[in-house]
């Protein structure tokens, strides 16, 4: 059946609900509650409380009509039953007063609202209690599904247009064989999905759910799953410890590694290796020596005759990036390139034949190096930092530039368990978990707007120490404009305010020269104060600063927050991140003491994570995360591991879902990951 054949949804409709994404009838069976009201008990109207959602049967007294102002229409209609009496009100809902009639009794939901001792009834739903019962429109008695929606597009629309579906066609098959339902104690697909839209009992609904969150993260489990398995399966490159490159730059260094950084050098070694693709996610705070772990992961690929590449979001980390391994890396004689869309197009041509040639050992860049144009010469290792910045689809690009390359991936994000599992599900994962030693935690400390004139005063003592500081701004509404203003207005603030320290400016819409001549300023000092948008967030390492303000601090997430104080602390003096902020909002004020209480970022992701949800834990620009109907992170962890470990026993007895209980599987998880990969 097509939507345009459901009872009540002509063109006009039709067209709202595609706005919605909605364009089929399994689109609209696929579109979830969001809430539910509880209409199976009738209330008194002497019970109800101020603010209360309820239903009540009621007799109507009078029904009168105002009209107070253009625009808006009053139906108000006195009620009563033995309890008491009251006033029901419907807002520019005049052709409800045909249903209104004296002594007629009704069942009446809605929100109360006492007064001076007077209730009011805001009208949400009327039934007649002389309908049929079994008429799809009464909604009383049981339990009601509240949707998303939108203007033009009313609850009861929803509600009749699914019962329609429902009782004629359920396009919705079952991909499960009937062994599995019973193994995991799962609902029927079909039951699941009439449940959840039309509960008869709370109990059923919550087993409902239950089978509806399991199929989200079963079939993206399922997707990781069969990557890493063919993975494991593919032939790849066994990368040789020889020693020739890795010990003398080790014993180079200025410094020496951590424990830390040790173990996860061995995790690397052991997994390139082996002759096949290795898959590896390495997680360390800001500062905990990441690159120091790719470094070393580069020098083994050329070592044994190889080329790597590493692949950072932004042009200031790939900078960063191509600099720091240059001065490493040159002493060894191994040629490190720069591949980045800023590049002069003869200067991109040469470099490009010089990796194709293999005379660049190591390309280190932005997106440049996964376009057509960049072709390797003998690719055995692709390094992804910050990979929460890019989609599946540019690591699987990179990954295409060689004969099965090993992969390992960077973030500076902590990321907590629950997520890695749902993010990087088929990825190994090594944590640094330990911080260089003397380096001296960052002190955080919240403040409000109107201590600004001491934050100022405290930034001069600073600057007039030599010292130098990041001031940022956030991404307000998501609009480049208003974040540019709101920077500009910071910056022309703080150039005043602290003459005659110089100020810098960056922001999203600065060509990549400019932003280079910026950071370059800021990096060799002439520049003492920055004042940023959040392109600052990664890849900008001055020792000298010692101070990150952070404005509206509320308005980011934790992680966020954990990652901008990184940007300091990067030398040997004390540094500072002070966080302000006007919010009076409860949770808001929570998150900025957690700050700064720790600097533990992986505790800090767990907290956000928490209170904020997994969609927020990266801020406005996190890529990657699959987008759920119905799951929630962390409070469906429990079925979150449950459909886990049934996809990794699936894939282990059955590698391609070949064997014939498994046809419906493998036709849906096709199409599961044809659309992660789109991503």
């Amino acid at each position: 059946m097509e939507l345009a054949y459901l009872k009540g949804i002509g063109p006009k409709r039709l067209k709202l609900l595609a706005q919605m994404g909605i364009e089929s009838t399994e689109d609209l069976l696929l579109h979830y509650p969001r809430r539910y009201e509880d209409r199976t008990q009738l209330h008194k109207l002497g019970e109800l409380q101020d603010g209360q959602v309820a239903t009540c049967a009621v007799t109507i007294v009078s029904v009168t009509e105002q009209r107070p102002r253009a625009g808006l229409h009053l139906l108000k209609a006195g009620v009563r039953d033995e309890s008491g009496a009251g006033v029901a009100t419907w807002f520019n809902q005049p052709f409800m007063k045909g249903r209104l009639t004296q002594g007629k009794t009704i069942i009446l939901t809605g929100k109360a609202r006492r007064q001076y001792g007077r209730l009011e009834i805001l009208a949400q739903d009327m039934e007649p209690v002389d309908e049929a019962p079994d008429d799809e429109t009464v909604n009383y008695g049981k339990l009601i599904p509240v949707y998303p929606s939108s203007a033009g597009l009313q609850q009861k629309l929803f509600r009749q247009a699914i019962a329609q579906i429902l009782t004629t066609d359920c396009p919705l098959h079952e991909y499960y064989p009937d062994a599995f339902l019973i193994n995991h104690g799962l609902m029927g697909r079909e039951s699941a999905i009439e449940a959840v839209h039309i509960p008869k009992t709370w109990d059923e609904l919550d087993k409902a759910r239950e089978r509806l969150i399991f199929d989200e993260f079963f079939f993206l489990q399922l997707s990781l799953a069969m990557m890493r398995d063919k993975d494991v399966r593919s032939e790849g490159i066994s990368h040789q410890y020889q020693g020739s490159l890795t010990e003398p730059w080790v014993g180079q260094l200025p410094f020496a590694l951590t424990r830390a950084q040790e173990r996860v050098i061995g995790e690397v070694r052991e997994d390139m290796g082996r002759p096949y693709a290795m898959a590896r996610l390495v997680q360390g705070d800001v500062g905990s020596g990441k690159t120091a772990v790719a470094a070393w992961a580069l020098l083994l690929a050329v070592e044994n005759g190889y080329q790597g590449a590493i692949m950072a979001p932004t042009e200031i980390l790939a900078q960063q990036h191509f600099e720091t391994l240059s001065a490493w890396f040159g002493p060894l004689g191994v040629q490190v390139g720069y591949f980045a869309g800023g590049a002069q197009q003869k200067e991109a041509r040469a470099q490009r034949e010089a990796l194709a040639a293999g005379t660049i050992q190591v390309a280190v860049g932005t997106h440049a190096l996964i376009q057509e144009k960049t072709v390797f010469h003998r690719l055995g290792l692709a390094i992804i930092d910050e990979q929460h910045r890019f989609g599946v689809r540019q690591r699987t690009l990179l990954q295409e530039k060689g004969d099965h390359p090993d992969i390992l991936i960077m973030s500076a994000t902590p990321i907590p368990r629950t997520l890695a599992l749902t993010v990087y599900g088929d990825l190994d994962v090594s944590r640094l978990d330990e911080m260089p030693p003397g380096r001296m935690p960052v002190q955080t400390l919240c403040i409000l707007e109107k201590a600004r004139e001491k934050l100022f005063h405290f930034l001069r003592q600073q600057l007039d120490m030599g010292h130098q500081a990041f001031v940022v701004c956030p991404l307000i509404e998501e609009s480049e404009a208003l974040d540019l203003q709101n920077a500009e207005d910071v910056y022309r603030l703080i150039g005043d305010k602290l003459r005659p320290y110089r100020a810098g400016l960056l922001h999203g819409r600065m060509s990549s020269g400019e932003k280079d001549e910026v950071m370059r300023g800021f990096a060799e000092g002439d520049t003492r104060i920055l004042v940023s948008t959040t392109v600052v967030e990664v890849g900008v390492n001055v020792p000298a600063a010692t101070v990150m303000v952070v404005e509206n601090s509320e308005r980011f997430g934790l992680a966020q927050l954990h990652q901008l104080r990184g940007r300091v602390g990067r030398g040997d003096r004390q540094s500072y991140c002070i966080l302000v902020t006007n919010t009076d909002d409860a949770i808001a004020l929570q998150r900025l003491k957690l700050m700064t209480e720790t600097n533990d970022g992986f505790l800090l992701a767990e907290e956000d994570l928490v209170l904020r949800g997994p969609g927020e834990l990266f801020g406005a620009r996190q890529h990657g995360l699959p987008a759920f109907r119905m799951a929630r992170l962390p409070e469906d962890m429990r079925i979150m591991e449950q459909a886990r470990q049934a996809a990794l026993d699936m894939i282990h007895a059955d590698h391609e879902l070949t064997q014939p209980q498994h046809r419906e599987l493998r036709r849906e998880i096709d199409e599961k990951m044809t659309e992660i990969a789109r991503n």
